[in-house]
């Protein structure tokens, strides 16, 4: 007999039971699938996490460990629903598609939209990818999802839909509603119509609300909006996210080389990779990756090295510095108990810069005119806040010590340190782009082999000159 209960009037009547106010999976709930999946009672899963949506069972698959999630998509198995697998971190989604196989695989992605289609695809191997493509029955959808996958990987190609309604500009109010209600093949959900030219070219959009809004004799090039938002297949997604955000667009039409649009991408494929551009480049900046958490032990192991081994070699680059300046720290030793700090102070003010340069590049706000005054802003910031704590340093270390010589030279250093600082923290990400080298990837490493390395020499050079 089984431990575990659930409401007795169903999931629905206790939504506390599935949910908890951060919207996430309950522990209960989480306890109660994990519960049945030890049991190996398929139904009570079934039961638990049908109701479910789709959303809530993926981020459920990612809580489950490795043997939970294929016992628990092997009881889902002839009750999949597919908009399960759009929703999976990319990480998980080649482990959940071994367990479906195949068939299973490609009788789910044929339910999806062409763009989650896509993006369920795009991270499996080729010899799966060719399995599953081989398995669809339907020829003109596997047409659709090759073309697909053949655009450059987090291009616009990837993340567009391959259907979309257009329209002649030549038609009226009425030609189009008449269209709309017997055209069979249309999208799900959609709420702007591309209106073309004769050679098939966009040359307007209009919204539903304005079809519905004139009279059915009202021509549609005299209420279209000509003010539209063309996207190139070749476009990177992280360009096309920040189209729409500047613009505030709800969807725009995806061209091809000769202007002719074969797609369409929604505003809610964008939060997705707003979403999953902002988790990468925040993983990145740690010198990990999204798979490093559902990863075994030698593939996390493989993901983290070789970022390691770059800090190891930049902290024996700042260690030989320091060592050059071994009798002077024989001679005081108050140096070796001074240079965690300003190293520490140098390094949080390059990494505050860095930050902010490197969201500036990603946001494209940092242009070729505004380079130069942003970079001195960032002296000023340096300079202003090298004289407010080296004031503060210098009377705490002459109260302390009682030595206004040392304070004096750890006060000066300081401040500059804190200017060279703010200016690598904003130039370093300008190099790296320059190099075709991903700013949110190495800035840190490289910046904190620098601000150690400047830190260690401008102190030290500084207090064996002096002192």
């Amino acid at each position: 007999m089984s431990s575990y209960s659930v409401p007795p009037d169903g999931l629905d009547a206790n939504e506390e039971f599935i949910r908890n106010e951060s919207a996430s999976i309950s522990d209960v709930m989480l306890d109660a699938i994990v519960q049945a999946l030890h049991e190996d009672d398929a139904e009570a899963v079934r039961n638990l996490v049908i109701p479910m949506h789709a959303a809530d069972v993926a981020e459920l698959l990612t809580l489950l460990n490795t043997e939970q999630r294929h016992e628990c998509m092997e009881a889902l198995r002839e009750v999949l629903d597919p908009d399960i697998l759009a929703e999976l971190s990319p990480d998980l989604v080649e482990e959940v598609i071994e367990t479906l196989g195949p068939e299973k695989s490609a009788e789910a992605i044929a339910q999806l939209d062409t763009d989650d289609a896509v993006y369920v695809m795009e991270g499996l191997e080729e010899s799966d990818q060719f399995e599953i493509l081989e398995a669809l029955t339907d020829a003109e959808y596997r047409g659709e999802l090759r073309e697909g996958l053949a655009y450059p990987e987090s291009s616009a190609g990837r993340l567009m839909q391959t259907t979309y309604v257009s329209v002649p500009e030549f038609w009226t109010v009425g030609d189009t509603i008449d269209y709309l209600r017997r055209e069979l093949d249309l999208p799900d959900d959609f709420y702007t119509l591309t209106v073309m030219d004769p050679r098939f070219k966009p040359v307007g959009s209009l919204l539903l609300s304005r079809i519905m809004q004139n009279k059915r004799e009202t021509p549609i090039r005299d209420i279209m909006s000509s003010d539209m938002k063309l996207i190139s297949t070749e476009m990177d997604q992280e360009d096309v996210a920040l189209m729409f955000r500047k613009y505030g667009l709800v969807e725009a039409p995806v061209v091809n080389e000769e202007g002719r649009q074969v797609g369409v991408i929604t505003v809610d494929d964008i939060v997705h990779v707003i979403a999953e551009e902002g988790e990468e480049d925040f993983m990145k900046a740690g010198g990990v990756s999204g798979q490093d958490l559902h990863a075994d032990l030698l593939e996390t192991v493989k993901l983290r090295l070789p970022w390691l081994i770059i800090n190891l070699g930049t902290a024996i680059l700042a260690s030989f510095v320091v060592s050059r300046f071994e009798d002077a720290i024989e001679k005081l030793v108050v140096l070796a108990v001074l240079m965690p700090i300003i190293a520490s102070m140098s390094g949080n003010a390059g990494i505050q810069t860095v930050t902010v340069a490197v969201r500036g590049l990603a946001a494209k706000e940092i242009k070729q005119n505004n380079m130069w005054a942003l970079m001195r802003k960032e002296l000023g910031v340096g300079l202003l806040n090298g004289l407010v704590l080296g004031g503060v340093t210098m009377a705490i270390i002459t109260v302390y010590l009682g030595d206004f010589k040392v304070a004096a030279v750890f006060s000066c250093a300081l401040l500059l340190v804190m200017m060279v600082s703010g200016i690598a923290g904003f130039a370093m990400p300008l190099i790296l782009e320059r190099f075709k080298i991903d700013p949110a990837t190495a800035a840190g490493v490289f910046l904190t082999t620098f601000t150690d390395v400047a830190s260690f020499f401008v102190f030290l050079g500084l207090a064996s000159w002096v002192l």
